[in-house]
């Protein structure tokens, strides 16, 4: 029989304080019974001598302080998992949205996870295809990475995100393969618009999906990540599957940080951002991974809008510490009409040469993307020297270069949004685009590739 106690003596915003109270744990689970019988939940943040700060996930509104009972419950939150989770929707606590029966778990797991032991872990080295040319040619994803899209309000990184889930795939193998999908803050229009894209195009059969709406309780937001995290660390360690965890966005996540943080009256970080806030995106962040002598894997695209499109803010800033570079969407792009806006002179995928060049993609795609990468650099240098003394002003070589970069951007960089572009087909644009270019330029790729590859698209 679990202990009650009448003794709330204090209530701040989503916070609880709980005085004269005995054995209670850090992080542990709580249930707190209102009056008319409704139970509400919410974990222990802090343990100070017999008082207890709780934290509710569904605020702290008609809560009376003397005639509400709480009852702590020696766990923490929990997750219960089976192979049944596929195809089904969920809120940010992990309870049934699409009217569908709760799930009978073959196990329960606590939502903290165990951290990866360094030793144990295995080095991503495997190609991911997406379909999309500006990621698969200059900025390869690799499984049991984490190459986090930093985007801006307005700029479509939820149609990129569901382009993702509906085209990644592994070359040459058929292995099972989820997709784990943490919504968190978004409106009701991108959370029907996921929902509904996974449904047509029959995603959804391999898809989990946890969803905490913008009309959800801010304090819920802690624990999405974490929900769609557990359940990729069982499908891909337990069941042996190759998962992909798509998150967004992580910037709503850091504002309940702050929220909280707030409540709790610590004393601010950057812009407000409680100090911890490094730790705490490194305890999502280092989920993903291989492991040695298990055959499943993680991998995790975390969304994240940037504030004012400032890179230096303490959000992107921190996730560019942690994670394996980043996909940069670009407001500028996407006023020209280039879709999806990738900038891939600022993005960055540190594992890229792990996961690409012969039996992984082809032998030219390491030299092959370093001369795409110079020549579209030159290319903008153009751009922007013709916006200053005019385009007559420009050598030949520079005139040149500019019309490769608009090609760049036209024909290899912008595609259909249902367009699923296989790692060959990227190549011959590539290559197509290059040829464009004087032999003379072509420093980057030897005579050997140019008489073998070039020729096949050119001819």
């Amino acid at each position: 029989m679990l202990k009650e106690y009448l003794t709330v003596a204090e209530i701040s915003g989503p916070l609880m304080l709980v005085e004269q109270v005995e054995g209670v744990k850090y992080e542990e689970l709580v249930e707190v019974e209102l009056p008319g019988n409704e139970i509400r939940l919410g974990k222990v943040l802090e343990v100070n001598e017999d008082k207890a700060l709780v934290q509710l996930f569904e605020g702290s509104s008609g809560l009376n302080i003397n005639r509400s009972r709480v009852r702590f419950l020696g766990r923490g939150i929990e997750l219960g998992v089976s192979l049944d989770l596929l195809g089904r929707v969920f809120d940010g606590l992990g309870r049934p949205l699409d009217g569908g029966p709760k799930i009978i778990p073959k196990k329960r797991i606590s939502i903290t996870g165990e951290p990866i032991n360094p030793y144990a872990r295995s080095y991503p080295s495997e190609f991911i295809q997406t379909g999309i040319s500006a990621i698969d040619g200059l900025n390869t994803l690799v499984r049991g990475q984490k190459l986090p899209i930093f985007s801006g309000a307005g700029l479509p990184h939820s149609r990129l995100a569901a382009q993702i889930v509906r085209q990644s795939k592994v070359l040459g193998k058929e292995e099972a393969f989820a997709v784990v999908f943490g919504a968190m803050g978004i409106t009701f229009e991108e959370y029907d618009f996921f929902r509904t894209n996974f449904e047509k195009t029959g995603a959804v059969e391999h898809t989990v999906m946890f969803a905490n709406l913008a009309s959800d309780p801010a304090i819920e937001r802690i624990a999405t990540p974490r929900m769609a995290l557990t359940t990729a660390e069982y499908l891909a360690f337990e069941e042996g599957m190759h998962v992909l965890v798509v998150l967004t966005d992580l910037t709503n996540y850091c504002e309940a940080l702050r929220e909280i943080s707030a409540a709790r009256k610590e004393v601010p970080g950057r812009r407000g951002y409680p100090g911890y806030m490094y730790t705490d995106l490194s305890s999502i962040y280092e989920r993903a991974g291989r492991i040695k002598g298990n055959a499943g894997s993680i991998t995790q695209i975390p969304i994240l809008t940037m504030p004012e499109d400032d890179k230096t803010h303490p959000i992107p800033d921190l996730t560019g510490y942690i994670t394996e570079g980043q996909i940069i969407l670009s407001r500028p792009l996407m006023k020209k009409g280039i879709a999806p806006p990738i900038d891939v002179l600022p993005s960055l995928s540190r594992l890229r040469d792990k996961g690409i060049g012969k039996d992984k993609t082809r032998e030219d795609h390491a030299p092959w993307s370093n001369q795409l990468f110079a020549a579209y650099a030159r290319g903008k240098e153009a751009e922007e020297l013709a916006v200053i003394l005019g385009e007559a002003a420009l050598s030949e070589a520079d005139k040149v270069f500019l019309k490769f970069s608009e090609a760049f951007e036209g024909e290899f960089v912008s595609q259909g949004e249902y367009e699923a572009r296989s790692i060959y087909e990227t190549l011959e644009i590539g290559w197509r685009l290059i040829s464009m270019l004087p032999r003379p330029e072509l420093k980057r790729i030897s005579d050997e590739l140019i008489a073998k590859y070039m020729p096949k698209v050119t001819a």
